[in-house]
């Protein structure tokens, strides 16, 4: 089922967009702020989302730059600001697309549904092998030399984030924002202390990993 966020200040506004999506079947979160919209879009990872740009505590775009560090749902604008100029920097900082205030229910329906499929991920490898061990994604296994490894959910998310970014660099900030949310994004001791267990239950030589490789200062990095 896919999963809406809607952020906006107008609660009738709100309360009609849950009404016609959650009639379509879509599961419908909502925030009323910047704030609130971060926390949830962290907690709950949308399949997209649907953005006032005039919230009570900061601007549209700084919410969409603050998600587009680290989530790639598509984001429909929904704004009574009709100036081309709002439109050209909401989408320059990420936002897929535009609506303007008043708007047509069937109209906006149709432009997710386009979002939606437009971001459907192209089909991935389920199983994804290393030397020693392999991740099952779809099943959230890990199996190390014929035998099935206990991770905790913490550390199936953290190895799971690296593993659908393989071979390229995941920041400490992105890590953090995905996992524990944008409150803990300073909080660097975590993935030490997780990447040291994974090590320890995954690598051949956890002194000197092969597949979990931390670059000094900006994050982590798996490499198959």
């Amino acid at each position: 089922m896919t999963r809406v966020l809607v952020v906006d200040d107008e609660p009738q506004l709100v309360r009609a967009l849950r009404i016609n999506l959650r009639a379509r079947g879509y599961e419908v979160d909502a925030a009323g702020d910047g704030r609130g919209a971060l926390d949830l879009a962290a907690r709950r990872h949308p399949d997209v989302i649907v953005l006032d740009l005039g919230l009570p505590d900061m601007e549209g775009t700084e919410v969409i730059q603050g998600l587009r560090g680290w989530l790639s749902a598509p984001i429909i604008v929904l704004s009574a600001r009709h100036g081309s100029g709002d439109k050209v920097e909401a989408l320059d900082v990420g936002a897929d697309d535009y609506v303007t205030k008043p708007f047509g229910m069937d109209e906006l329906l149709a432009r997710l549904r386009a979002a939606v499929r437009r971001a459907a991920p192209a089909e991935e490898a389920a199983i994804v092998r290393a030397a020693g061990f392999s991740v099952d994604l779809a099943a959230k296994k890990v199996v190390r030399d014929g035998t099935g490894v206990r991770l905790t959910p913490t550390e199936w998310h953290i190895l799971e984030v690296l593993v659908r970014n393989a071979g390229r660099l995941v920041a400490q900030r992105q890590l953090l924002r995905e996992v524990w949310g944008p409150a803990y994004e300073t909080e660097t001791n975590y993935l030490r202390v997780y990447l040291a267990q994974l090590r320890r239950k995954l690598e051949a030589d956890p002194a000197h990993p092969r597949h979990l490789i931390t670059e000094p200062g900006m994050g982590y990095r798996f490499e198959p």
